[in-house]
């Protein structure tokens, strides 16, 4: 083996380490008591195992409970994550297969929107929102993520689309396939691994999105999870950090979960496109 290839190796596994201890740091100290982690030895294994942290977040009657938070955020992400595909693929493939006067500008005005951070017109979207009677309902929450979500998917999906040549579809049509054949059969399945792609990142953005859930959804029945996780922060006490910390993880479980759902998926999608010679 060469020596470039195992210093590369090596180089792989220290990023990988570095990567992976703040996961593992967070499920380890979940199963932790809340004592144990505010002292001053460090314990980079569970001595003391107990699920009294998962207890308290999962049934502890004093605290927000976590089901209808988890439930409220499923909703808004994966509700999100599909209409924003939806318009999001419409737009891709307008911008990229078709020519219309200030097209250039579409596309650099998607640009420069993405470049704007949510925090800066966040007075603006709620009073919006609010004019709009929508404060506290998972419709308006769902509405300013999909906002905020639409700019960046436009503009992957914008690449995936400009990737698959317009030949296809041309030589597809001139064996008998109609426009819309053409685009299912042909070109559809070969832009599939990039919705996917595109997908598993807006739920990822809409499912750990915090400042603008905090400020339009502050009503504890319609907490999204991370303005839930908020809650166990105490301004004048101790504490729980080994409650955040399993909370955290229960709230990784649903992003972990569907990306090894969709990750399949991507890999055959990548593999099943081919062009017959």
């Amino acid at each position: 083996m060469r020596p470039s290839t195992i210093g590369w190796s090596a180089l792989s596994v220290v990023l990988f380490a570095l990567f992976a201890f703040p996961v593992y740091w967070m499920v380890n100290t979940s199963f932790q008591p809340n004592n144990e982690i505010r002292g001053a030895d460090i314990h980079f294994w569970p001595d003391n195992f107990t699920l009294r942290n998962y207890a308290t977040v999962l049934f502890d009657p004093g605290r927000t409970p976590f089901a209808p938070a988890a439930l409220n955020s499923l909703i808004v992400t994966l509700t999100t994550v599909a209409v924003a595909l939806i318009f999001a693929f419409l737009a891709a493939l307008a911008v990229t297969r078709f020519r219309f006067k200030s097209r250039r500008t579409f596309i650099i005005v998607i640009l420069v929107v993405q470049m704007i951070p949510g925090e800066a017109m966040i007075v603006s979207i709620f009073r919006v929102i609010d004019g709009w009677q929508l404060l506290n309902t998972l419709i308006g929450l769902t509405i300013v993520y999909v906002a905020t979500v639409l700019p960046f998917t436009i503009w992957t999906l914008r690449g995936f689309v400009n990737g698959v040549p317009a030949e296809l579809e041309e030589a597809a049509m001139i064996d008998g396939c109609s426009r819309s054949g053409a685009f299912w059969r042909v070109t559809f399945p070969l832009l599939a691994p990039g919705l996917v792609a595109t997908g598993v990142f807006g739920f990822i953005q809409a499912w750990n999105e915090f400042v603008i859930a905090l400020v339009l959804n502050a009503r504890p029945e319609m907490m999204t999870l991370p303005v839930w996780l908020r809650t166990f922060l105490v301004a004048n006490g101790t504490t729980n950090w080994a409650a955040i910390m399993a909370g955290s993880t229960l709230m990784a479980i649903p992003v972990i979960v569907f990306f090894l759902i969709v990750q399949g998926r991507m890999t055959s999608g990548l593999v099943s496109g081919a062009v017959k010679g």
